[in-house]
């Protein structure tokens, strides 16, 4: 005991000595992240030693009674190990800028619709950076704050509850599914910790943002060295190139850093790690400076442009909404987010739908805008409802997709609207309906139409276990991309929860002068 109590002195004067440092040293974060995690119990235990002093004084006042106080003992803290030197900056990279088009048929007027990552040259591989703690700090607290309570659904205890029985929910042979894409992803992952494609880094955050999707973090028994080496590729990525954030191994017109950004604000969401705060905010800033004057957002996050892409502006919408999520403060945020929304309502709406560009004819893109809308807090709009129609027959497929091919792409986004707006406490019949249906289709398709390996890989207990991917049929057939987005749809029961419920994504209040019914407000909750 008196070994704890000095270990508990130790880190706690390492704490205060660490809080006097400069804000931009490990220091100062680690120390950060001890206060974080022991203001809670502190206030549990002060709070009630406060009244017990209080109640021992008004006591001690009266003649014939006697008051005991007895002490609380804070569980003992842990020493942190000692971490290395942050890593040297990698090398600059030129980025390719080679486009790749589709034709895509529209019903009013000819639209084009394009592959979500342009590139087709693959950089050269990133030195893996070894050491930068993407785990939780090992402070050891007498309660555990677990984080927003959505992530807290992507638990095993909630993925079980949300793998049935019901319509609406998946069940064994979906969550089957899911850890062979994970077991495929981890057995394919190359040696610097970033997946093959014509865009490593966006390859590397889809991959990121499945694994958070299942709860898995750095601290994972079976895919958390795998998680780890992926957020040590994606931060060791991260350049500053003539005063602009970068990622090395994006694409030309920056899909990449778009996903990379998103993934790092739900790692950082899940982890608290600061090396991923720290370059979630970076990216933030940046797709915040380049947003259009009209809140939309173009390639290279080009903010003189008023082309308003819906295609890439609905990945920086995602890392929005994330970063918000994870509690990320950085400056413009809640001003871009209510920026967006009014972007979405009159500019990217028309006729029934979402449009590829500001003004254009609905496309597939339909499911982008709808989804934007509904976690930002707008899920009432009558762009929603609209929107929600407009899809009312869209099946999840694989090739012909009405919304136009990349047919995984568009069921990504309408997979997570047709469940937001179903599973809602008050959902309405016809969106009841129609997300059963399509999750009855799913559930029978997606299991099928997986690529199962003759091999196997060992799971955390050496046991051998099934590997297997999902390769899109049309328009962009990249195995990796394919897999996360089916992976992804397959997790949608516990990977956000439906936006009415009081444990659901933090709604911007600055959104809310733009929604006329409230009743989604959320309260953002931390599960202690």
């Amino acid at each position: 005991m008196e070994n704890n109590e000095k270990r508990s002195r130790f880190a706690l004067v390492r704490m205060i000595r660490g809080l006097a440092q400069p804000a931009d040293t490990r220091a100062y974060k680690e120390a950060r992240i001890a206060l974080e995690r022991l203001s809670a119990p502190l206030v549990a235990v002060l709070i009630p030693s406060l009244a017990a002093v209080v109640l021992a004084v008004v006591t001690a006042l009266q003649p014939s009674t006697a008051a005991t106080v007895e002490s609380i003992v804070i569980a003992d803290v842990v020493e942190d190990p000692p971490m290395e030197d942050p890593p040297p900056p990698v090398d600059d990279m030129t980025d390719p800028d080679d486009d790749v088009t589709v034709d895509v048929a529209q019903p009013d007027a000819p639209a084009i619709t394009k592959v979500i990552i342009e590139d087709t040259v693959a950089p050269p591989p990133v030195t893996p950076v070894k050491n930068l703690d993407n785990a939780l700090l090992p402070i050891v607290s007498p309660t555990s704050i677990k984080g927003p309570a959505d992530y807290g659904v992507r638990s095993e205890k909630g993925r079980r509850k949300a793998l049935g029985p019901g319509a609406g929910q998946g069940d064994a042979r979906t969550e089957a599914s899911v850890l062979k894409a994970l077991r495929w992803l981890k057995h394919v992952q190359r040696s610097d910790g970033s997946w093959a494609g014509p865009s490593p880094t966006a390859m590397t955050g889809l991959a990121v943002l499945t694994y958070l999707a299942h709860g898995e973090t750095p601290s994972s028994r079976e895919f958390g060295a795998t998680v780890g080496r992926a957020l040590d590729y994606l931060i060791a990525s991260q350049r500053d190139e003539q005063g602009v954030t970068r990622f090395r191994g994006s694409d030309g017109n920056e899909y990449a850093f778009l996903i990379a950004t998103y993934a790092l604000c739900e790692a950082y969401g899940m982890t608290r790690n600061p090396n991923a705060g720290e370059a979630a905010k970076k990216g933030l800033a940046r797709i915040i400076a380049g947003q259009s004057p009209t809140g939309g957002w173009d390639y290279k996050l080009n903010r003189a442009s008023t082309r308003d892409d819906l295609s890439f502006g609905g990945w920086a919408l995602q890392a929005l909404k994330a970063g918000k999520m994870a509690g990320l403060r950085v400056e413009g945020l809640d001003d871009c987010v209510k920026k967006s929304v009014r972007y979405l309502k009159t500019r990217a709406f028309r006729k029934g739908g979402f449009g590829y560009c500001a003004g254009g004819a609905p496309t597939g893109l339909t499911a982008t805008g709808c989804l934007a809308l509904q976690l930002l807090g707008a899920a009432r709009e009558k762009e929603v409802r609209s929107a929600l129609d407009f899809m009312r027959a869209w099946r999840p497929v694989w090739e012909n997709h009405p919304g136009g091919k990349n047919a995984q792409y568009y069921s990504y986004y309408a997979t997570q609207c047709k469940y937001q707006a179903g599973m809602r406490r008050d959902a309405a019949p016809a969106d009841q309906t129609s997300w059963k249906k399509w999750n009855a289709e799913m559930k029978a398709a997606y299991p099928k139409a997986m690529t199962e390996l003759s091999e196997r890989i060992p799971d955390s207990e050496g046991r051998p276990c099934a590997m297997g991917y999902w390769q899109n049929r049309d328009a962009y057939d990249a195995p990796v991309m394919g897999t996360c987005l089916c992976a992804l749809q397959l997790m949608v029961y516990y990977r956000y929860l439906p936006t009415s419920t009081l444990h659901a994504t933090e709604v911007v209040p600055d959104v809310q002068s733009l929604v006329k019914d409230r009743s989604d407000e959320i309260v953002p909750m931390i599960d202690i």
